[in-house]
């Protein structure tokens, strides 16, 4: 997932158009209308407008014990789950990713469809599931911006009825922990120029350790590889939107996040732990040798294991031991977001 900090370099510019004319960014609208019902085929779903999302799916050799909805992150496509489709598979689950809507090979790739879009269709495809599996537990699986949509639908208004959800990584970047210069530029230039394509190359901005995951990544036609700007303002919506979702989230949830992720910072993430439901169900686990793209760095397998432990068994100890103690996240309000990563640091560096 880029992330918005390139936009910095645009705020003079944009300073200087400030004398044209203003207007909202215009995304597609938000609330579709009902045209047939959804339907699941063997490569696509079908939404309610009528819209093709193009779909893949590892299944197990026998009988599924769980199913798995996987939503991808910004820019990327349904085959981000290459590798944890078949270790879940392998484990009796069956594990489902979409391309969502503007992403992947989906019609209007490039365009950002509008947060409730995107809710709507995870809604709509959990919806699916849950018929195909009827009486099997169905888990949200959310990475970066599909962690998001995870977030903001469960913390939301008539949640569906899911047993779980893992967040990896979950992007909860949101305007109010950003400086002021990157809300003002995201703000200017959307209304500005919305339509002007960014990269972030410049920002030598480090996603994951594995070079040759990410190397497959940048020749991989279906990753975009450039973001409009009208496209990162929506971005910036939803991750609004999963912030504020975050005292709201009621199912049990597995929180991961890499101490050298360079992508979603620190202090939204200590903001969301703050917010999150006291008596919750969640668990919190930091990886010293961690990035953001968790399950396809270097240390993987042990984020993988770590997640198809927990959905056999939410109460079962991690493999991994990256876990953080509830005591440390509950003295978080009170020792600050620096000292629960100092202190992740220290067990981690004791540990065998």
């Amino acid at each position: 997932m880029k992330h918005p900090d390139h936009l910095r370099c645009l705020l003079p510019v944009l300073a200087a158009l400030l004398l044209n004319a203003c207007s909202a960014p215009r995304f597609q609208e938000d609330s579709p209308r009902t045209v047939l019902p959804p339907r699941l085929g063997v490569d696509h779903a079908r939404m309610a407008d009528g819209y093709r999302l193009p779909l893949a799916r590892w299944l197990p050799s026998g009988a599924p014990r769980a199913a798995v909805l996987a939503l991808h992150g910004f820019n990327d496509y349904h085959r981000a789950f290459a590798g944890l489709g078949p270790a879940l598979a392998a484990r009796g689950m069956a594990v489902y990713a979409y391309d969502q809507r503007g992403f992947g090979a989906t019609a209007t790739r490039g365009r950002w469809p509008g947060s409730g879009r995107l809710v709507e269709d995870a809604r709509s495809m959990a919806k699916l599931l849950k018929q195909r599996h009827e009486g099997l537990p169905l888990y949200l699986l959310g990475e970066s911006m599909g962690g998001a949509v995870a977030m903001t639908l469960l913390g939301g208004d008539d949640p569906p009825p899911v047993a779980g959800a893992v967040l990896i990584a979950p992007a909860v970047w949101a305007r109010e922990t950003m400086p002021l210069y990157q809300r003002a530029a995201l703000w200017l230039g959307a209304r500005l120029l919305p339509g002007l394509s960014l990269t972030g190359e410049s920002l030598r901005i480090r996603a994951s350790d594995n070079d040759a995951m990410l190397r497959r990544l940048g020749a991989d036609p279906l990753v975009i590889h450039r973001s409009r700007i009208d496209t990162l303002y929506g971005l910036g919506n939803l991750m609004d939107r999963a912030l504020a979702a975050a005292p709201h989230l009621k199912v049990p949830a597995l929180i991961l996040y890499g101490m050298h992720d360079q992508i979603i910072p620190r202090p939204p993430v200590c903001r969301m732990l703050a917010t999150l439901p006291t008596q919750g169900q969640w668990r919190f686990a930091l990886y010293g040798e961690g990035y953001h793209m968790l399950t396809r760095d270097l240390q993987g397998a042990r984020v993988l294991a770590d997640i198809g432990r927990w959905l056999e068994d939410r109460h079962a100890p991690l493999p991994s031991g990256s876990e953080v103690p509830p005591r440390v996240l509950h003295g978080l309000r009170k020792k600050g977001c620096d000292a629960l990563w100092r202190q992740a640091g220290r067990r981690m560096a004791a540990a065998p």
